[in-house]
Formats: structure tokens, sequence, C-alpha cells
């Protein structure tokens, strides 16, 4: 079994095999959002706080951080959001960025055990990133592509992944705090991108022994009624043994898909969180315990 742990000052979230699966909520990302970006470059965090605080109410057991916005001052804008975030919801964070620079300064201002998105497979990334994992403490997201690019060969994809576990162990990082993002394909420009996968998280987890992640919406980009085919994506990623992903809460379909793998794939016990978030808040409250009165008696 492997667990990831990861901690904000009041709230621990671990990452492993045999526990629920980890939502980390994606929207605080100016990437694609014009409106966002702009306001944060204009030191408006307003919207970062909203999001923040929806993303959360919602069910995201942790948040992804990202400020990368072109001609910006990354690392400034990245520490004071982490700042932010941290003064307004209690889940730990996965502090996002390509630039070192903005990595070290997210870092030195988070509070607790943060997680590094990301290293790649390329040398130079490693050099760099790893020791900085290493001297906060944080865990890492590992991407599975190097100086060669992404491969459609999965095989490939894994030996990047081995690749960058074993050189985190060279610098003292346990393999425990190295979560691997498989690198999923839009399947409707791959169809074969789904079994890939699949085929590649079940190795990750029974050869490497890591939790794995990935960014949940590249699956369905471009196509039609796409968070139905994120929420089964991700139910069937859990089948093979997927632990985390970063994702929206926000959309009921891939919420719901989840919290029902969790259930069938037997890491939600007495099926509680489903029932929680399943209830009708209109009942009276004897047919709510009602339930578990006959569970008990049975």
């Amino acid at each position: 079994m492997t667990d990831t742990v990861l901690s904000s000052p009041t709230k621990e979230v671990v990452i492993g095999f045999e526990r629920p699966f980890v939502m980390i909520g994606e929207r605080i990302n100016p990437t694609g959002r014009k409106l966002l970006a702009e306001e944060m470059k204009n030191g408006d965090f307003s919207r970062v706080e909203a999001d923040a605080i929806a993303q959360v109410e919602a069910g995201a057991h942790m948040l992804d951080v990202n400020a990368g916005i072109p001609l910006a001052d990354e690392p400034a804008l990245l520490a004071r959001a982490v700042e932010l975030v941290q003064s307004v919801v209690n889940v730990p964070l996965s502090i996002d960025s390509s630039i070192i620079e903005a990595l070290e300064r997210g870092l030195s201002v988070y509070k607790g055990k943060a997680l590094v998105n990301s290293v790649t497979g390329e040398d130079e990334s490693l050099e760099r990133v790893l020791p900085l994992v290493k001297k906060h403490g944080a865990a890492v997201v590992a991407i599975s592509n190097d100086e060669t690019g992404i491969s459609m060969d999965p095989d490939v994809r894994f030996a990047v992944a081995k690749k960058i576990v074993e050189r985190a162990a060279d610098h003292g990082i346990h393999h425990s705090d190295v979560v691997v993002d498989p690198l999923v394909m839009p399947i409707g420009a791959l169809g074969q991108a789904g079994q890939q996968a699949f085929r590649l998280i079940r190795r990750l987890r029974e050869e490497l022994k890591v939790n794995t992640t990935c960014g949940a919406s590249n699956v369905s980009f471009g196509l039609p009624n796409r968070h139905v085919v994120t929420g089964t994506f991700l139910s069937m990623a859990m089948g093979a043994g997927m632990t985390s992903a970063i994702m929206s809460p926000l959309h009921a379909e891939v919420k719901a898909a989840v919290l029902a793998a969790d259930v069938l794939t037997g890491n939600d016990k007495d099926c509680a969180m489903w029932i929680r978030a399943n209830r009708d808040p209109n009942a009276p409250a004897d047919e709510r315990r009602g339930g578990r009165r006959r569970r008990q008696a049975e």
C-alpha cells in the first residue's frame, strides 16, 4: 500500500490505493480563462478566492493553484495566490508551474506539505525541481514525457515514469511522494487513448507502486456532452487503479461518477459519502436515518 500524505496547517489529505479518490480542483488556472488572467495580472484576486471556496464547498479535497500568465511576474502572482487561497480554505494545495522560480516562491510561503506540479523526465527538469521538492519536504507530480516529447507508446511513457521515480530516490524522495501523471490523450483524436491509459495506470500501480493523477478533462476535449465522457473515464480509471485527478467538482456528472466508483471499488465505507451526497435534504429526519437503522438491525 502506498500513501501520499499532503497537508495544510489544519487538514491532512492522503492519496492512496485503498482510500477514497482525491479530487484536486482545477479552476484556479488562468490558462484559457482570459478574464481571470487579466484580473490576476492587475492584482484582482477576488475570482481566485471565489473559485477556491466554491470548489471546496463542492467537494474538492485539494486545489491546484496556477498563475501562468504571459508577460506577468509569475513568481509573485503564484506566491500571492497561494497565500490567499490558504487564507480562505483549509485544504492542501498543488502548486502548479513550469517555472522553477515560481515553484520556489510558492513553496516558500506555503504552510504544510504541498504537492508540486510538476517535474518531467527531462534531465534539466529533474535536476532543478527534485532538489526543491526535497528541500521543502513536498510531494511531486511526475509527468511521463521527456526531451523526446509525449510518446504515443504507453510503454515508453512507463519507462519515463520509472526514470523519474528512480531519480527522485537518488534525491532522497520516497516513491510514495511521487504521483505519476500518465498523460491522458483526447479520445476524440486518439481512439485508443482510454485503453492505453488504463493499461499504463495498472502498470504504475503494480510495478512502480506509485499513486497516479491526471488532467481529467483532457480525455473529452472537443467532444459534445464531454462531462459524461470525463466522468465515465474517471470511473474506469479508478477501476484500473488511479487514485486522484485534477478536475472540476463543480460538474455534477463528473463528481457523481467519482463518488459512485468509490462505492463500487470498496473505498467508500458503508456507502457513507454517497448517501451523504445524495440523500434528500427535504426528507423527514426519521426517514433520512431509517436506512442506517435498518442496516444496523440487519
